[in-house]
């Protein structure tokens, strides 16, 4: 995002909102993992160390989930890139230079 245009008091604000919005995703993407996994492994309360099959199973889905958000933000990050390629051959199309 481009904040040239905003004085240095707003330009600040919005970088303190958008690293706050980014740690909410992230914890929110935590506790995701933690639920699913939890979920889908622990099943035996009758001790508190996990058996090595609870433990197998959790270990197998946090790389699962990781690999997964690794991926979808690989593929975001593409079509993002084309995304602003198409537009920028939309412009030059029209004759205009992109904005700054």
């Amino acid at each position: 995002m481009d904040f040239s245009g905003l004085s240095d008091n707003d330009r600040g604000r919005m970088n303190a909102y958008i690293e706050q919005k980014q740690m909410k995703d992230f914890l929110r993407l935590y506790a995701n993992l933690v639920d699913r996994c939890f979920e889908n492994c622990v099943n035996d309360f009758t001790s508190k160390a996990l058996s090595s099959k609870e433990d197998t199973c959790l270990t197998r889905c946090v790389d699962k989930f990781i690999k997964h958000s690794e991926r979808v933000g690989l593929r975001f990050g593409e079509q993002n890139a084309l995304l602003q390629q198409q537009q920028q051959q939309q412009q030059q199309a029209m004759g205009g230079a992109p904005p700054q």
